[in-house]
C-alpha cells in the first residue's frame, strides 16, 4: 500500500461541507484515510480573491499508482463543480474543491500533468506548512 499525503482546500460555496464531501469520496474511491487534521482557513495565494479557503491535510493509504491517484482525484474535483484546472488554464481562480497530491511514499515523480512533491506547498505556502507539520 502507499501512504499518500493530500491538501483539500475549497474557497466557493459551503466550504466545510465541500471538504466533508470530498473526504468522504477519498475514503470510499481511494483509500482509507490514516489521519487528518483540524480545519484552518487561509487567504487566497498566488492570486486575489475576497474568498477565504478552508484547508485541511490527511494521509491515506491507497493502492492506486501517482498517475491513476490523479485521475480518481479528477473525476472527484468534477463531482463536486470543479470546473477549471488552473494547471490546464494557467491561472488560479476560486474553486469549490481543490485536492492536490503533496507525497506519495518517499518518490519523486516529475510528469507532465503531475509533480511529486508538490512544491508550492511545501516551500512557499505558510498555510500548508502548518498543516503539513500537524500531520507529522
Amino acid at each position: 500500500m502507499n501512504k499518500v499525503t493530500l491538501l483539500l482546500g475549497s474557497n466557493l460555496g459551503n466550504k466545510k461541507n465541500n471538504i466533508s464531501s470530498a473526504i468522504n469520496l477519498i475514503d470510499s474511491k481511494i483509500g482509507s484515510i490514516l489521519k487528518k487534521t483540524k480545519l484552518i482557513e487561509s487567504e487566497p495565494e498566488d492570486y486575489y480573491s475576497s474568498n477565504t479557503y478552508l484547508n485541511i491535510g490527511i494521509i491515506v493509504s491507497t493502492d492506486l499508482s501517482p498517475i491513476k491517484l490523479l485521475k480518481s482525484i479528477k473525476e472527484i474535483e468534477r463531482s463536486l463543480g470543479r470546473i477549471n484546472d488552473s494547471y490546464f488554464s494557467g491561472k488560479y481562480e476560486d474553486r469549490t474543491i481543490d485536492i492536490d497530491i503533496i507525497y506519495f511514499n518517499s518518490i519523486t515523480y516529475y510528469s507532465t500533468s503531475l509533480n511529486i512533491p508538490h512544491i508550492n506547498h511545501i516551500s512557499k505556502r505558510n498555510f500548508s506548512k502548518k498543516i503539513l507539520y500537524e500531520l507529522v
